[in-house]
């Protein structure tokens, strides 16, 4: 076959021009994300029983949910949360069993049990899925909470009405409700009670169906609606009437406003109340297109916004996935230049350009396997093709070197490039196996991570393959063809001169330098066994550390806040206060460091009843999330930045705990998790008697 191809005057371009055609349909279409996308394995089940104590919940409901969920089948793991008022339960599957099938078992199993008590309310269950946010839009300018609720809501509708916007949802307020505080002196005037009121708000304010009325004509449908809304519409409900027509209005006796349900569901942005709206995709969308649209609608909204409000881009990923597709471009193009400048100088311009040639022709290759078998271009697929940029162009080189030596033994132009080709053929399939020996195993990994690894490897194994297509049918034809048109001409001045020097080089220094490797062998084989015992060490003494994945700089550093249960949140708030001013104070000291003095900081979001290290949620809880420079655009380390936070920060009166790090991406998780249980009765003492010392171990 490569005979075939080499002689052949169209089949080996006919190939070529085939292979950088689908790959450049399939460019356009090739989806770009952060992370690839992973099947979810874990389904969660709340439970909320208002009033109850953890001890309650634990008692009442953890423990039915683990007598109904323990039957499941390719359950791997469940465990279950009380707290106060709530009970949070999380039911691990078996990875590469059917996770439908098992959501619906979880699900089935949940609705069946009937020993709650009757207080308690209806469970949810919902899989956890990862959600793919894109941006943040941040909405401020208006003070009134209500206010602002209503104007990010119909900022949120129109939003939703794009249809190519999956998902967007709303945070910084609770579920909103009405608060009708009535006067204790005028209930006692009136003899009435509070369940007299409450019965005649919940009389008086009812969308209820009543019948259907059958006529000649044809049957119509009753319904009684008279339901209230807006606080001036329950203002007006008639909570008592006397029988000479006297009537007590609910606005009589008292204050009905509208509100939120938790006064600590609240995010600020730059110092100003906020509401956020969180835009997402799904798997078959792409992060880049899905910005631009959101950079429209920005445009369009801040068009009609009244004065004074303003919608401010926050946590934006798509930066990320701009940095690593620059990153790729950058190495293609300079692995492409460095080759063929490195071809150049020892065969004519011709040779070079195949030789080189051979990355553009894999790449365009292994996109459109990519594109047909549902992957996304994303940091692990970037990673597998940037890694093997240099592993393809290797295989491309020693061939070309091959036929140009066999060329200068002289062999006739087709001899070289078959035979050539045909001698290096065995030690570069033997190279293409080795690699996939080497990389094969990190897709038989388990876990998050082996679901993110393992498409490493798949891309790799891809892009090596189609260049050895290129390397064995493709490139020998052009080498040929090349040769033929090289032998033809006369030697430049410096190619003539390069190849003296090298030569020169060859024989007068690197050869009697191999010489003296050889005549003193034991003393070489010394120095390379004492490199690797060197090598070893550096594991061993911990100089090399192990890592997952690299630490990559984040543009984001948070810093998280646990109060104690029951604080509120007036006192968060002034805890919150003292953190973002220090915050300050860590920007005008980096300010003079950074490219035209520009600000460190580019805006701070707190969120209140907010921790993900404390997992649960409060008034005491708060995360101050500060949105930094660009890291190739900013100067100063990240961990110099969060220590001068801290130390300017001090000490929170009041705090149980604080942390100062950076916005975790990927997922890693946290380099270690303990976790305590109790599995005998009377051992929690012992739990906790063994817990209180496990700091100072650490």
């Amino acid at each position: 076959m490569i005979r075939y191809f080499a002689k052949h005057p169209t089949a080996a371009n006919l190939l070529m021009v085939a292979i950088l055609l689908v790959g450049a349909l399939a460019l356009p279409k090739l989806q770009r994300d952060t992370f690839p996308e992973t099947d979810p394995t874990q389904v969660e089940v709340r439970v909320n029983y208002p009033g109850a104590t953890a001890l309650d919940v634990e008692e009442a409901v953890c423990l039915r949910l683990e007598e109904a969920l323990g039957i499941i089948p390719d359950k791997l793991e469940l465990t279950c949360e009380a707290r106060e008022n709530q009970a949070i339960s999380v039911v691990t599957m078996i990875e590469g069993r059917d996770f439908d099938t098992f959501y619906n078992d979880i699900k089935s199993e949940v609705e069946a049990i009937t020993g709650f008590p009757d207080n308690v309310e209806r469970p949810a269950v919902t899989k956890m899925e990862r959600t793919a946010t894109i941006s943040t839009i941040a909405i401020t300018g208006i003070d009134d909470p209500g206010a602002l609720f209503a104007y990010a809501d119909k900022v949120l509708s129109r939003v939703m009405r794009n249809k190519q916007i999956a998902q967007a949802t709303m945070k910084g307020f609770a579920d909103p409700l009405i608060d009708i505080r009535v006067s204790e002196q005028a209930l006692r005037e009136l003899d009435l009670s509070i369940t007299d009121v409450s019965n005649a708000v919940k009389a008086q304010s009812v969308d209820l169906p009543a019948g259907t009325l059958e006529t000649k004509s044809g049957d119509l449908v009753l319904r009684y609606a008279d339901q209230r809304r807006k606080p001036r519409e329950f203002a007006e409900i008639v909570v008592k009437s006397s029988e000479d027509g006297g009537i007590v209005r609910l606005k009589d006796i008292a204050t009905v406003a509208k509100t939120f349900e938790f006064a600590e569901d609240k995010v600020t942005f730059n110092g100003q109340r906020a509401a956020l709206i969180e835009i997402a995709k799904t798997p078959n969308q792409d992060t880049l297109k899905v910005k631009a649209l959101i950079d429209k609608i920005l445009e369009n909204e801040r068009a009609i916004a009244p004065a004074g409000v303003s919608l401010n881009i926050s946590q934006d990923v798509s930066p990320n996935i701009v940095d690593r597709l620059r990153i790729l471009t950058d190495n293609g193009i300079q692995g492409l230049v460095l080759v063929f400048l490195v071809m150049w100088l020892f065969f004519s311009l011709r040779y070079s350009f195949w030789v080189a040639m051979g990355l553009p022709v894999s790449f365009l290759g292994a996109i459109f396997a990519m594109q047909g078998l549902g992957y996304t271009l994303n940091t692990m697929t970037m990673v597998g093709l940037i890694v093997s940029t240099g592993l393809l162009m290797d295989d491309a080189i020693v061939i070309s070197e091959n036929i140009g030596a066999r060329l200068k033994k002289g062999e006739d132009e087709l001899e070289a490039a078959v035979k050539g080709t045909m001698q290096v053929l065995p030690s570069v399939v033997s190279s293409f196996l080795t690699t996939i020996l080497i990389v094969g195993p990190l897709a038989l990994m388990a876990g998050k991570i082996g679901a993110v690894l393992k498409v490493l490897p798949v891309i790799l194994v891809i892009t090596l393959a189609i260049s050895l297509i290129e390397a064995f049918i493709i490139l020998p034809s052009h080498l040929y063809h090349s040769l033929k048109k090289q032998g033809t001409g006369k030697q430049s001045r410096f190619h003539a001169a390069f190849e003296r020097g090298f030569e020169s080089f060859r024989n007068g220094v690197f050869g009697p330098m191999i010489d003296w490797a050889i005549s003193w062998r034991y003393l070489t084989t010394g120095v390379i066994v004492g490199l690797l015992i060197l090598s070893y060490a550096a594991f061993a003494n911990g100089m090399l550390k192990f890592r997952s994945f690299p630490t990559l700089e984040s543009d984001t550093i948070q810093a998280r806040i646990l109060m104690p249960q029951g604080t509120p949140l007036s006192e968060t708030e002034v805890a919150v206060k003292q953190i973002v001013a220090a915050l300050d104070k860590v920007n005008n000291d980096f300010k003079p460091l950074q490219k035209d003095g520009q600000d460190l900081v580019n805006n701070v979001l707190v969120y209140y009843g907010v921790n993900v290290d404390a997992n649960e949620k409060g008034p005491h809880l708060a995360t101050i999330s500060a949105d930094l420079l660009r890291a190739q655009d900013r100067k100063g380390s990240l961990q110099d930045m969060l220590s001068t936070w801290r130390k300017y920060t001090g000490p929170v009166p009041g705090s149980l705990a604080m942390k100062f790090t950076d916005k975790e991406r990927g997922v890693a998780g946290n380099a270690i998790d303990i976790r305590l249980a109790r599995w005998r009765s009377g051992a929690n003492q012992e739990c906790r008697r063994r817990a209180q010392g496990l700091p100072l171990q650490l």
